[in-house]
């Protein structure tokens, strides 16, 4: 457990890769491009060529990080003038994102966030830490832990509302379907945080933002608490802010 009073730092973190790269994930863990591991190319070979023998054009296709872009094919039309399309069920071979925050590679047993491995992330950081990390991209000094632990805390006590809003669930309900519900009827209580009602740039405002990160971070825990103590029949107990996050959890 974290005490912002006695903070000793751990022994450091090796970052591997540059926060800022471009990592290509593929929707299957083996279905991964980095752009790290790439030899340099130069910019003019890394195209493809494509010849399509229904017109006898030819078409030329930029190359970045071993992929190309599937909306490039649309320019490859049939005699009909219908783009060419791509069909890949499973996603067996196509790059779904592009991440700045994890890298993986299933083959070869990688797992990195913000170029952080995994297993220093386990054996050395905590949740609350880890979760600063993959927002802000840095680590957190003791001083931000310390405020970051406060915020998330502060916001892991449920409005009383949210506790009659578990009785109407059946005593069988499954704890998933609870939490999805619960979590969807929690966000009816902030107006000022749903576009619908406060406009589609709300977002833009950093510090609603930040808000709602704590929100979720310190609200999710305690109602996947009350939604297991509901489902084994027993009343929810308060939140605790003065307790770590995982212990006020359990």
């Amino acid at each position: 457990a974290f005490c912002p009073c006695f903070f000793v730092p751990p022994p450091p973190l090796v970052r591997l890769g540059p926060p800022s790269a471009m990592i290509r994930s593929g929707r299957l863990a083996h279905q991964v491009v980095a752009g790290l591991a790439a030899a340099p190319v130069a910019a003019e070979a890394a195209t493809i060529t494509v010849t399509d023998n229904r017109t006898g054009k030819s078409y030329t296709i930029p190359i970045t990080d071993d992929t190309i872009k599937a909306t490039d094919l649309k320019q490859i039309k049939s005699p009909d003038g219908d783009p060419l399309k791509t069909y890949d069920p499973g996603y067996m071979n196509t790059t779904c994102c592009v991440s700045k925050i994890s890298f993986i590679d299933g083959d070869k047993g990688i797992l990195r966030y913000r170029g952080y491995p995994i297993e220093q992330l386990a054996e050395k950081s905590s949740f609350v830490e880890v979760a600063y990390l993959l927002v802000y991209g840095e680590l957190p000094t003791a001083p931000q832990l310390a405020e970051w632990n406060t915020n998330i805390m502060r916001h892991s006590i449920l409005h009383n509302d949210m506790y009659k809003f578990h009785q109407s669930f059946r005593y069988d309900a499954h704890p998933m379907g609870m939490l999805v519900a619960a979590l969807a009827a929690k966000g009816t209580f902030h107006p000022a945080a749903n576009p619908a009602l406060a406009g589609q740039d709300c977002y833009q405002d950093i510090a609603l933002r930040n808000k709602q990160i704590v929100r979720i971070l310190g609200g999710g825990p305690t109602v996947a608490a009350v939604a297991y103590r509901h489902r084994i029949g027993r009343p929810p107990v308060v939140s605790n802010a003065e307790l770590g996050y995982v212990e006020n959890f359990l």
